[in-house]
């Protein structure tokens, strides 16, 4: 597990890599892009901040091994020995990051045989921080203000007379995920959709904000790690289609299977979509 000390720690980790990522956004040069083996874009951007933050992990923790999306590969031989090592995205959102709409996260995550136990997902051009962990609490804070003013955060309990609030991707609507609103929606009337891009999906319901996030459409392992651990802190979970809790480093590959990120996760979703 973490202590609170340790996950402040890498909180400011993160803050000083969205500092290196908000100095590309707010240059006056063009976001220079390649594309990876994978199609997926990379600036100059994710390089800074993932330097940052190996680096000042590396010195944190020099006992716990390192994979982050813009590693060099690690073979699962080797990977699937690790009980304990940091899971890292140095930027999520990287398209959100290109066409300079702000949500864009830098996530840092601690992995414990294969459970997400602490999370870190700080919104650079907010100054907004979340963090939590397993054994702690979730917070919220806001760098740029003055007192730095750290403030307890927690999902919502379920409350079927106040409606729904899901949130969902705006890329990724299909028929799937038509399909599984359409049976919430058959439950408690029509729902609030809630739009955002990144790892702040999930924040939203850490935070109280949203009740549901059905993701059906592919995503890595350190695309959901930090707020994860933030939501599990908070009272909530990610589970997938059978509805077992998200595991990490299990499986050569590290994509996602389709998953749901539940605010309430005592409330009978399993249930509730099941019968529908």
């Amino acid at each position: 597990m973490i202590d609170l000390q340790l996950l402040k720690t890498v909180n400011e980790i993160a803050i000083a890599a969205g500092n290196e990522i908000l100095d590309v956004y707010n240059s006056d040069q063009a976001i220079e892009v390649s594309m990876k083996l994978d199609d997926s874009p990379l600036t100059d951007a994710d390089r800074r901040a993932h330097n940052l933050i190996v680096d000042r992990l590396s010195n944190l923790t020099p006992d716990i091994p390192l994979l982050s999306e813009e590693s060099d590969a690690i073979d699962y031989g080797l990977r699937k020995s690790w009980q304990r090592y940091w899971l890292i995205d140095p930027l999520d959102g990287t398209k959100e990051f290109i066409n300079r709409n702000g949500e864009f996260t830098v996530n840092i995550a601690l992995i414990e045989n294969g459970e997400s136990v602490a999370g870190v997902v700080h919104v650079p051009i907010t100054g907004i921080s979340y963090f939590g962990g397993i054994g702690l609490k979730a917070w919220k804070q806001n760098s740029n203000h003055s007192d730095g003013e750290v403030k307890p955060i927690s999902s919502r309990p379920m409350d079927e007379s106040s409606g729904v609030r899901i949130v969902a991707s705006r890329r990724h609507l299909g028929e799937q995920l038509d399909a599984l609103i359409g049976k919430i929606e058959n439950h408690f009337g029509k729902a609030a959709l809630l739009n955002m891009g990144s790892s702040l999906k999930m924040c939203l319901l850490a935070e109280g904000s949203a009740d549901i996030y059905p993701r059906m459409a592919p995503t890595c392992e350190w695309d959901t790690a930090a707020a994860h651990g933030i939501l599990c802190a908070a009272g909530g979970e990610i589970v997938d289609l059978q509805f077992r809790p998200l595991r990490y480093n299990s499986k050569p590959e590290l994509l996602n299977p389709f998953f749901i990120a539940l605010a309430d996760r005592a409330y009978p979703w399993q249930q509730l979509l099941d019968n529908q």
